[in-house]
Formats: C-alpha cells, sequence, structure tokens
C-alpha cells in the first residue's frame, strides 16, 4: 500500500476529561517554557527556537513511525508544538516587527487553509479517523497553528488590548464554556472539537502569563521556572496514569 495512505491504528487519545486537562497544562508549558528557556536560560529568541524546533521534529519523525497511540510520544510532541507555536508568533512580533493583530489574521487564515485543505482530501476533520500518515500530516499541521494563533490571540487580548492576564483567561474559559453547552445542545462535535481546541491555547497561555509574570505587570509571580517544572509535573503524572490504565484509548481500527 502506498505509505501515504498507509493503515493503522488510531493515533490520537480518546477525548476525555484527561485530554483536555493535559492539553491546557501543555499550553500553559508552552508559554512559560519558551520564555523560560529565551529569558532565564540565555538562549535567546533563535537560538531557542532552532533547539526546540530540532527536538520537535526528532518527537514528531518517532510519532509518525508509530503504528498506534503511545501516551508518552504523542502528549511530548504536543508540548513541543506548544513551544515552537509559540515561539513562532514571538519571532514574528519581536524580530521581525509584525503586529499581534496581523499575526492573528494571518494565523486563523493559514489555519482555515489547512483544514480546508484536510476536508477537501480526506472528507472529515474528526480526529477520531487519523489512521492514515496523510491525516495524521494534516492533524499535526492543524495543531501547530492552533498554538501560533492561539499565542497571537492570547497575547492580542492581554497586552494590546490591556485585559490583563486573569481576565483574558476567564475570557477564553468563559467561551469554552460556552462551545461546550453549544455542543450539548447539538453542535456539530468535530466543530465544538476545534473550536474548544483552539481557545485552549490562549486560555492556558493566560494562565501561565498569570502565574509566571510578576505582580507589577498583574501576575502572581512564581517565575517561568516553577510554572514550567509544576505544570511539566503535572502532565507526567497524568501521562504515566493513562499509560498504565489505558483509560484514554481508542481500540478500534477505522477503515477508509
Amino acid at each position: 500500500m502506498n505509505t501515504t495512505l498507509r493503515q493503522m491504528l488510531n493515533k490520537v487519545p480518546e477525548i476525555t476529561l484527561y485530554f483536555w486537562i493535559i492539553k491546557i497544562l501543555c499550553t500553559t508549558v508552552g508559554e512559560t517554557a519558551a520564555d523560560f528557556l529565551n529569558t532565564a536560560l540565555g538562549f535567546g529568541l533563535t537560538n531557542t527556537t532552532y533547539v526546540m524546533g530540532a527536538i520537535l521534529i526528532a518527537v514528531l519523525i518517532a510519532q509518525f513511525r508509530s503504528s498506534k497511540y503511545v501516551p508518552s510520544v504523542y502528549w511530548l510532541a504536543v508540548v513541543l508544538l506548544s513551544v515552537v507555536g509559540t515561539l513562532i508568533t514571538d519571532n514574528l512580533t519581536d524580530n521581525f516587527g509584525v503586529s499581534l493583530v496581523t499575526t492573528t489574521v494571518i494565523f486563523a487564515i493559514a489555519l482555515a487553509a489547512i483544514f480546508a485543505g484536510w476536508y477537501a482530501s480526506e472528507k472529515t476533520l474528526s480526529i477520531h479517523s487519523i489512521v492514515t500518515t496523510r491525516r495524521e500530516t494534516f492533524y499535526w499541521l492543524a495543531i501547530l497553528f492552533t498554538f501560533a494563533l492561539g499565542t497571537a490571540a492570547g497575547d492580542l487580548s492581554a497586552e494590546r488590548f490591556a485585559l490583563g492576564y486573569l481576565t483574558s483567561a476567564l475570557i477564553f474559559g468563559g467561551l469554552i464554556a460556552i462551545i461546550y453547552a453549544a455542543y450539548r445542545f447539538r453542535l456539530n462535535a468535530v466543530l465544538a472539537f476545534w473550536l474548544a481546541y483552539i481557545l485552549t491555547r490562549p486560555l492556558g497561555a493566560s494562565i501561565g502569563d498569570y502565574l509566571s509574570q510578576s505582580p507589577d505587570d498583574g501576575g502572581l509571580g512564581l517565575g517561568t521556572t516553577t510554572t514550567s517544572f509544576i505544570f511539566l509535573a503535572a502532565i507526567l503524572l497524568l501521562v504515566i496514569y493513562l499509560t498504565v490504565t489505558k483509560r484514554d484509548r481508542i481500540q478500534t481500527q477505522i477503515t477508509t
């Protein structure tokens, strides 16, 4: 069979409460870890991008080579995509002077184009059908751009619009709650998933900034080091739990 259409077991986890908890933790780590590497360790924005990009490529190769969902590899890829997505936005705004409004619009258009290409090719955007390499490629591209878009939108609301980190977190949390309520009243499940997935990025980023930034800047002052390690430890414990219990496995194989 053509490699592009290689059949495999579903490569993503079941959508449970654990999924959303880890996803928000990953997005928070993406925000704080990027700042930690860039500032606290003195890597600088460009070197941090190179290092994290290289690690991400290595992990994605392992993810694509796997024929089934492996929690440790999958969630490590999500964490790294969160970091790299943050760095993409930071590079555009800090190194190239692109405004947050512009980056938000650019990433929204790019994400829409990915979804359009995905649907045109596969006739579905459901994550329960990630059973070919081509679908998995669309899936990870979509995730990368949800992180980049979420970073830009979160920074836009918290900084450009001066809403503050806590207020921004409450706004994005409220929007997710509205989407969940709409889903309970028959909103399309795939649409609800991707809307919530996009919004968890600015939610997590706002939470990370609120915890890590100094009180003078509207945060609690925990610092990027402490915040990053707390959330990484929480992710690790949950991934170990899911690896042992297999509570997030999609057992059935989907044929296309």
